[in-house]
C-alpha cells in the first residue's frame, strides 16, 4: 500500500508475516532442502518470532508444544543435573530444528534448549509439525538426517569433554557458535562457557587469555571475536570438523 501523504510504501501485516517466513524459511537449511509444495504448505502453520538471548524454550519433563526452525537465533542443548548444574551437549542452528524428539515419537523434552543468541526463528505448534511428519516423506528423511547429526553431535560432546583440553574445546564452540550466526563476533561471559563446557571458570579465563595472546580471538565486556580463524581452527580438537561436515 501507498501512504497518499508521504508517498512510501507502507507493508500491511500480511505483507509483513509473508516476507519474514520467506526470509526465515530461505535461512533454516532444513526447511530449504524440502520441495517447494512442500515447505509452502508448512509455512500456513508457521509463525515467525524472535528468540530472546536466555529464553527457555524447553525443559526436562515438559511436554513439547511448540518446535522452532531458527534461521540467526541459536540455541544450547542442555542436560540438567542435581543441583541444577548443566553441561552443553548439542547447539542448534540454521542448520536444523528444536524439539527434534517429537519426529521421532518423544512428547516430553529431556533437556533444556535455552537460546543464546538472539534471533529469528519460525514456530510451529506440535499437531501440526506431527501432521507433516506423518505426510511429507522428504520431511521425514531431512528428520532423520538432523536427529542422526545430533546423535553424533551428542556422542562427539561426550568424548570432547572427557578427552580435550579445555583451550581446544573453547576454540571448538566459539567455532560452532560462529557457524551458526554467521558472524566472527560473538556475544558470551566466562560464567556462561564456565557452565556449557563443564568447567571452572578460572579455566575459561585461562584458555581464552591462551587464544587471546596468540591472537586467535579478542575478548571484551562479553564480546568474543575471531581473529584468525583458521588459527582457531587449527587449534580447535578434531570434534570440530566432525560436527561440522554433518551439518553442511
Amino acid at each position: 500500500m501507498i501512504d497518499s501523504t508521504s508517498g512510501n510504501v507502507v507493508l500491511l501485516p500480511l505483507a509483513k508475516r509473508a516476507l519474514s517466513l520467506a526470509a526465515s524459511v530461505a535461512a533454516n537449511s532444513l526447511l530449504a532442502a524440502l520441495p517447494r509444495q512442500d515447505y509452502q504448505r508448512m509455512l500456513a502453520e508457521m509463525d515467525p518470532v524472535t528468540l530472546r538471548s536466555g529464553e527457555v524454550l524447553h525443559e526436562p519433563g515438559q511436554r513439547v508444544r511448540q518446535v522452532y526452525f531458527p534461521s540467526d537465533a541459536h540455541v544450547s542443548v542442555l542436560v540438567v543435573v542435581e543441583g541444577g548444574k548443566v553441561l552443553e551437549v548439542g547447539l542448534i542452528g540454521r542448520e536444523g530444528m528444536v524439539g527434534i524428539g517429537l519426529a521421532l515419537g518423544v512428547e516430553y523434552s529431556s533437556v533444556r534448549a535455552l537460546v543464546q543468541g538472539t534471533g529469528g526463528a519460525l514456530r510451529m505448534p506440535a499437531g501440526a509439525f506431527l501432521e507433516e511428519v506423518a505426510r511429507c516423506a522428504p520431511l521425514q528423511r531431512e528428520l532423520h538426517r538432523y536427529a542422526y547429526a545430533k546423535l553424533v553431535q551428542a556422542r562427539q560432546t561426550a568424548a570432547c569433554n572427557r578427552f580435550h583440553v579445555v583451550e581446544a574445546r573453547l576454540a571448538r564452540w566459539l567455532l560452532m557458535t560462529s557457524d551458526r550466526v554467521r558472524s566472527a563476533r560473538v556475544h558470551l561471559t566466562h560464567e556462561f562457557l564456565a557452565d556449557v563446557l563443564g568447567v571452572r571458570r578460572v579455566g575459561v579465563t585461562n584458555a581464552a587469555g591462551d587464544l587471546q595472546r596468540r591472537k586467535l580471538i579478542g575478548y571484551h565486556r562479553g564480546e568474543i571475536t575471531i581473529l584468525d580463524r583458521p588459527g582457531l581452527e587449527a587449534a580447535a580438537c578434531s570434534c570440530y570438523g566432525i560436527v561440522r561436515n554433518l551439518a553442511s
